[in-house]
């Protein structure tokens, strides 16, 4: 296992190595996984708040809508790094840089002037290019020439966007790669990376039959990378398809998920999350393609050894919104939707850029106090038989920009009483002589306490909740300590924590 910040994508990057004794563990109340059991409790989805300057970074007034974003926040400066889509005359990917990822500046490189986008910080250029997601080696890690990675979808038969003379994007279409040593110089590689998944509604085909249109149960044209730290590999999840009741193919979008350790050989992508019965299908109420809520794209990020997905759930059919879902998993492979209904990120008021669809992505940035969420956004929802893109390029455009919505640090969810008490006891784990422990809480206008049992359940002498020095305040690290420990320190041994919580809620426990 690793330590507290051990992803890729956000700040303190913390170098692979096995758990050592001093290094904190955080348990994150997202779900169930470390809890033994609740009683008279709920848990309670907690949303970022988005930042007041927003659109941090606007789109231009043309048909260069702002699409899928990537950051990188570079631990030793604060420097930040961001990449991401311009549509109109074909898709590319632009670059902006920030000192303190608030206030962007679009430099201009001069390195690619292209007819119809001149925007002068594009970075890279492909035939029929659409989305990019970036990913970063931590410093001094790998091949310099190579610590920039991105993927991103290219179709080089076709020239233009979204130019499919047969209704179809055709065989040689897929998910490519490129590096860079710095992110703005890049070099693309030049085989395709995986062969993509398109086509039309039809039946399967039959074992050994051509199939013109791609590949069944591969990447589609959403892609997310990142790096998993805990099994040395890059993940790329992306949209993908599901057959229809009927048996047909390309029904509803999907989330497929393919890994690599070189960046350049990926995995045969495997189905990981899918709409279901609780998504909304009623069969035959708006016709035989598509019912029902669809899976757009899941961009992963990794934290305290939690996956966490940043679902685009879309509904095209009836108000053709796109709010963000958090789903969780311990594995990256099976995923729990445990707030669906409840949006982590929901579209903004009708008069603001993020109104209609919200392209979350794998690069939150995280810092001491919170963690930062960055995501694009149309202000057009897409709905079924409905444009949406109703510009007619000078009047009537969408507004489109990039976002920052934030969240105190491991603020993903809290559990607190249903009504004034309840408590929350975790499931049993050694400590080691010295230990201590923090609780992140917001215990303004009650209590917390914190208590310790054996393994069987035995309360432990003189760390009993009689025992414990209340917290009554809203913090982030809060100390634990009983009046017979004044300084918090545990003896050795394996206990269940039991957080009894009066009219308090708590987020995550730390164990030092």
């Amino acid at each position: 296992m690793h330590s507290v910040r051990s992803f890729l994508t956000g700040v303190l990057l913390l170098g692979p190595g096995v758990l050592r004794g001093a290094d904190p563990q955080t348990i994150l109340l997202v779900d169930d996984h470390d809890v033994y059991y609740r009683s008279g409790t709920k848990r309670v989805l907690r949303s970022p708040v988005r930042h007041p300057a927003n659109p941090l970074v606007v789109g231009p007034q043309l048909r260069n809508q702002v699409g899928y974003c990537s950051l990188y926040r570079d631990p030793a400066t604060g420097r930040c790094q961001m990449w991401y889509q311009l549509g109109g005359a074909g898709c590319v990917v632009a670059y902006a840089e920030s000192d303190d990822g608030l206030k962007w500046n679009e430099p201009a490189l001069g390195l690619i002037a292209r007819k119809g986008n001149p925007a002068p910080n594009i970075v890279l250029e492909s035939p029929d290019h659409y989305g990019a997601s970036v990913v970063v080696d931590p410093p001094g890690a790998g091949d310099p020439a190579r610590r920039y990675k991105m993927v991103y979808l290219s179709l080089p038969e076709f020239a233009g966007p979204f130019a499919h003379p047969t209704d179809h994007r055709g065989p040689n279409g897929g998910m490519f790669v490129a590096f860079s040593p710095d992110g703005v110089h890049w070099t693309k590689h030049p085989s395709l990376a995986l062969l993509g998944s398109y086509g039309r509604t039809q039946d399967p085909p039959l074992v050994g039959e051509q199939y013109p249109w791609g590949a069944l149960n591969s990447v589609g044209d959403v892609l997310d990378v990142t790096f998993d730290s805990l099994r040395r590999a890059y993940l790329v999840y992306s949209k993908g398809w599901i057959d229809a009741p009927d048996g047909k193919i390309w029904w509803k979008r999907a989330i497929m998920r393919t890994e690599s350790t070189d960046f350049i050989h990926w995995s045969a992508p495997q189905l990981m999350m899918a709409p279901d019965e609780h998504d909304g299908v009623e069969p035959g109420k708006y016709g035989s393609t598509r019912n029902g809520v669809q899976l757009h794209g899941a961009p992963v990020f990794i934290d305290h050894g939690v996956y966490f997905a940043l679902l685009q759930v879309a509904d095209y059919e009836t108000h053709g919104l796109q709010p963000i879902e958090l789903a969780v998993s311990h594995d990256g492979i099976a995923w729990t939707r445990p707030f669906r209904g409840t949006p982590f990120i929901p579209v903004g008021e009708a008069s603001q850029f993020d109104a209609g669809r919200i392209w979350s992505n794998s690069t939150p940035i995280v810092l001491e106090g919170e963690i930062r969420f960055y995501y694009a956004a149309y202000q057009h929802p897409w709905k079924f038989g409905q444009n949406p893109y109703p510009w007619d390029g000078k009047t009537n455009v969408p507004k489109s920009g990039i976002g920052l919505a934030t969240l105190p640090r491991d603020r993903f969810a809290g559990v607190r009483p249903l009504e004034k008490i309840g408590h929350v006891t975790l499931k049993p784990r050694a400590l080691r002589a010295g230990a201590t422990l923090t609780v992140n809480a917001n215990a303004a206008g009650g209590a917390l306490r914190v208590e310790l049992l054996n393994e069987r359940g035995y309360r432990l002498p003189g760390f009993t909740k009689d025992d414990a020095v209340p917290i009554t305040t809203d913090g982030l690290r809060h100390r634990v300590v009983w009046k017979t420990a004044p300084t918090g320190v545990i003896p050795a041994g394996s206990y269940q924590l039991r957080l009894h919580l009066e009219n308090a809620e708590v987020f995550a426990v730390t164990l030092q």
